[in-house]
């Protein structure tokens, strides 16, 4: 892999966990604000809000990586009629733009909370559909190694685990900034510190349910490269024989950062005495996540063989 393939392991990952994270920020918010209001909510969610754009940008520059001339950029949107690349183009930035305008209505507090809620839903709305334009980009008839629902799965599965692991991770530094502020609420006795608890025990369980759809995914997948096709085959010997120790390292990173890890979470977030503890976890769980997942990019996009003319 060059350089232009590391951009699209920077884009896709950045891009999905930022929608993901746009997502599940949004769940968490609704279930806190049934649980302690809407006040307690905004104060939990809007600076883990904020963090959301910047990996998006960042996606968005690491895709300009791979254009053969980035200045030329704008004409890729230019066959929305025919081009799933064009699509993922365009809800890219629609994503970015409603995103940026709730996230300024948000923490400006601009208009009703109605109204926020409805544009937050139409940005996640955009998001998912710019996931599902994302993974269209790979279903290509000549690489048979993409062209399976294999490839629609993983970048959702991908899309909720590293948005779980990525705002357990918000909700935590936000909890440890307001500890520093001293800021109301926070104290042993604050409302934020069991919205923290109750937070992350709710995502450690979707992040280990989560895992789960990956190794039921992961044996189904290698099953069908090694018994299809001849390119199949070769995709399959490059991913087990040619890569077999990154394969190995990316199963056991996400296996012991978001079940063994969250497992951990889950037990220290129902002890009010070990918070320390649990932010860590959350901090540690969240590092190894995202190194699984770039390795599982990288086996993505290394396992191409091309098959036919198309």
């Amino acid at each position: 892999m060059d350089t232009r393939d590391w951009a699209l392991v920077i884009f896709t990952i950045c891009a999905q966990m930022a929608v993901g994270s746009f997502i599940i920020l949004g769940v968490v918010h609704f279930f806190v604000e049934r649980k302690s209001g809407l006040q307690e909510a905004d104060r939990m969610s809007d600076r883990a809000l904020l963090a959301i754009g910047p990996v998006l940008v960042l996606g968005t520059l690491a895709s300009f990586l791979h254009l053969g001339s980035p200045i030329n950029g704008w004409r890729a949107i230019s066959n929305i009629d025919s081009s799933w690349l064009s699509r993922e183009i365009l809800f890219n930035v629609l994503f970015m733009g409603a995103g940026a305008v709730f996230a300024v209505m948000q923490w400006r507090k601009l208009s009703t909370a109605t109204i926020r809620n409805a544009i937050a839903v139409v940005a996640a709305l955009i998001g998912v559909v710019l996931v599902v334009s994302m993974s269209q980009v790979y279903m290509i008839r000549t690489v048979p190694a993409w062209d399976t629902v294999a490839t629609v799965l993983s970048f959702f599965t991908t899309t909720f685990l590293l948005g779980a692991m990525a705002m357990g991770t918000a909700y935590a530094a936000n909890y440890t900034y307001m500890q520093r502020k001293s800021e109301p609420g926070c104290g042993p006795e604050g409302a934020q510190c069991d919205l923290l608890r109750y937070a992350l025990r709710g995502l450690a369980v979707a992040s280990i349910v989560l895992v789960g759809v990956t190794f039921v995914i992961m044996p189904l997948y290698m099953g069908y490269l090694s018994n299809d096709s001849a390119a199949t085959q070769q995709s399959a010997d490059i991913i087990v024989n040619d890569y077999g120790v990154v394969l190995g390292l990316r199963l056991a990173l996400v296996f012991l950062g978001a079940v063994l890890l969250g497992g951990f979470i889950y037990r220290t977030a129902s002890d009010p005495t070990r918070e320390r503890w649990m932010i860590n976890l959350a901090y540690t769980a969240f590092a190894l996540v995202l190194i699984s997942e770039v390795l599982g990019r990288f086996l993505f996009y290394a396992s191409q063989i091309t098959s036919g003319l198309g």
